[in-house]
């Protein structure tokens, strides 16, 4: 499948009294997408920090008690998206929850579905201060690349987009799409990763979705101030736009943003771009390294 509609979440956290309101708000975004058509539904990082209302003020006001809260719900949160992916016949991209490990230990984790159940995952590799600090939650360890039915895709998990090599290693692999969830509690956050982002789609030549949390949830320890807006990047070369944001949300409010994306476009802009970047990049392997004193 050469061409595709995204739709990339611009997700507001909410607060629940019981697990149905939550799936009766899932329900109700992807329907949505699925009405507009799209083929791929992205959520962002950390969008599942809003079952912690479930549990109660004790646990939704502690780290670490709602990570261990949330590990009983778990198996009803895949369930709910396998079943809303086959009933709407999308593809997925969850947003990440902590998964406890047999360790005891936790991992951010995305988790990509498809009509006919989970398909792969990918951990959270590089953490940002809070997560190592004050949450403890610890950095997956593998790069992927999944196979799926719209071709090869590559996961970073907010923080990882500002890391090329790992981007570098999912494109090399196959990757054409890069999917990246975030949360970010300031503009500076939201634009680190946004420039992050466009600069891997630059590098590479692919395309990167952008999927944030939205807005000001007081009562969360955790996701209490979202800053973002979802965003699609390109290639900055002939057929793209020129700043290289295909699309992007507005600032005031939640909701999808929408793109078509033609995957054969980007072995088009390798092959007969303004510049090669993808292609040139191992160029810098053989440059001479300065010399110090």
């Amino acid at each position: 499948m050469s061409k595709i509609k995204v739709a990339a979440a611009q997700y507001d956290i909410g607060f629940f009294q019981h697990w149905t309101d939550f799936a009766d708000k899932l329900h109700q975004w992807v329907k949505e997408a699925a009405e507009f058509k799209a083929n791929l539904l992205v959520f962002p990082e950390y969008g599942s920090m809003e079952l912690a209302s479930l549990y109660g003020e004790t646990v939704y006001r502690d780290l670490g008690k709602q990570l261990h809260a949330m590990q009983s719900c778990y198996a009803d949160w895949q369930a709910l998206h396998v079943e809303l992916a086959s009933q709407y016949d999308v593809m997925i991209l969850a947003s990440t929850f902590p998964v406890q490990q047999p360790d005891d230990s936790f991992r951010n984790r995305a988790h990509l579905f498809g009509v006919d159940g989970l398909i792969d995952f990918q951990d959270k590799l590089i953490m940002t201060r809070f997560e190592n600090e004050q949450w403890l939650i610890n950095p997956g360890t593998d790069i992927k690349v999944i196979d799926t039915d719209i071709g090869k895709l590559g996961i970073n998990v907010c923080y990882d987009s500002e890391f090329p090599l790992i981007t570098y290693q999912q494109v090399k692999a196959g990757a054409d799409l890069i999917l990246a969830p975030s949360c970010t509690d300031t503009e500076a956050g939201f634009h680190r990763v946004r420039i992050g982002c466009q600069a891997r789609a630059l590098e590479n030549q692919c395309y990167v979705v952008q999927s944030p949390t939205f807005g000001k949830a007081a009562w969360s320890e955790a996701v209490d101030v979202n800053t973002g807006r979802a965003s699609i990047y390109t290639p900055v070369d002939y057929g793209f736009p020129d700043n290289g944001i295909l699309v992007e949300g507005v600032g005031d409010k939640p909701g999808w943003v929408y793109a078509d994306l033609d995957l054969a476009e980007i072995a088009r802009v390798r092959q007969q771009g303004q510049v090669f970047n993808y292609r040139d990049w191992p160029k810098q392997h053989s440059l001479k390294t300065p010399q110090t004193n």
